[in-house]
């Protein structure tokens, strides 16, 4: 059994995310935070604490941490609105109550508690900024003993980002934007990353084709969620496409056979117009970089784990 902690940053891809880890087999899900990067917190944690109520196992009650982490600098307020949304869904509000609980620690100081109380090593999945494990390392350096791997999706190493902010240089993706120091922070320990960039994020687009296949779906009450929690996000600027970030590393992380990958150094600029680019160098700290995704394994666990969900109620 896999010990998984999950921390994510609120959007549609996180929280579908989020659904997916519910059904996946053998893990056990020891805790969830939610960082008001690519969404607003409150809703966020919201829609994740109602995504458990219905999807979730009984049998393992988990709470929902919100985090205090602020940016460096601050997402798209227009990209950051589908968590209202899609906490408003009326599938997720149905009862008119939420039972799991909000937890009573901040997210980087449940990451915390919830490291050093499951025995074993847990993996880390983190499908938005770094800034709540910068923190709670920063509080406790002992949990690196407790992490058996780290999971990020953030970053690229091909110098071409998804930032378009006046006085940046267009290098960087934007969880890396969000709070570079919290990167180096992270990279300047000693954990395992395996780190899910744009160079394999960007192998898996939210097409037409792909919407009309969730939609062909819809029998399964996971699949229509998702169907319409997708429907949410379209194209933010002119030429611009959503990928499904989050949920590549999430699936990466229990099904590594769907990715390839490779071995390189790197390290991370905190300042200047280029700060949160990610960068291959000799003298860097060693990460495992996704550079190929296998799609069609990627979409066969997607469908076989949004299909095999049950609702509560």
């Amino acid at each position: 059994m896999q010990n998984v902690y999950f921390n994510h940053d609120g959007n549609v891809d996180d929280l579908v995310s989020l659904l997916l880890l519910l059904q996946t087999p053998d893990i056990h899900l020891t805790g969830v935070g939610v960082v008001g990067a690519d969404s607003y917190a409150e809703p966020a944690a919201a829609a994740s604490r109602k995504i458990i109520d219905l999807f979730g196992d009984p049998q393992q009650p988990l709470s929902v941490a919100v985090s205090d982490s602020r940016p460096v600098h601050q997402f798209p307020q227009n990209w950051r609105l589908s968590a209202y949304s899609f906490d408003n869904f009326p599938v997720l509000n149905e009862r008119g109550h939420v039972t799991t609980p909000q937890a009573s620690a901040p997210a980087h100081l449940d990451l915390i508690d919830k490291l050093q109380a499951t025995p074993g090593k847990t993996t880390l999945v983190m499908t938005g900024p770094l800034t709540d494990l910068a923190r709670a390392l920063a509080i406790d350096p002992t949990i690196t003993d407790k992490i058996d791997k780290l999971y990020w999706m953030g970053g690229t190493m091909n110098n071409q980002g998804n930032v378009g902010e006046p006085d940046q240089d267009g290098t960087m993706e934007w969880n890396a934007f969000w709070d570079p120091e919290a990167v180096k922070t992270v990279w300047d320990s000693p954990l395992d990353i395996v780190m899910i960039g744009l160079e394999s994020t960007d192998q898996i687009p939210l097409t037409a084709e792909r919407r009309q296949h969730w939609a062909s779906l819809r029998k399964y009450p996971a699949m229509e969620l998702i169907g319409y929690g997708y429907s949410l996000v379209m194209a933010f600027e002119a030429d611009s496409t959503y990928y499904l970030w989050d949920v590549l590393t999430t699936l990466t992380s229990r099904y590594p056979e769907i990715v390839t990958s490779k071995v390189v150094h790197g390290d991370v600029l905190t300042t200047g117009h280029g700060a949160g680019r990610t960068f291959l160098t000799p003298n860097g700290r060693p990460i495992t970089l996704v550079t190929q995704v296998d799609q069609a394994q990627f979409d066969a666990h997607f469908d076989a784990l949004a299909k095999s969900a049950t609702r509560n109620f």
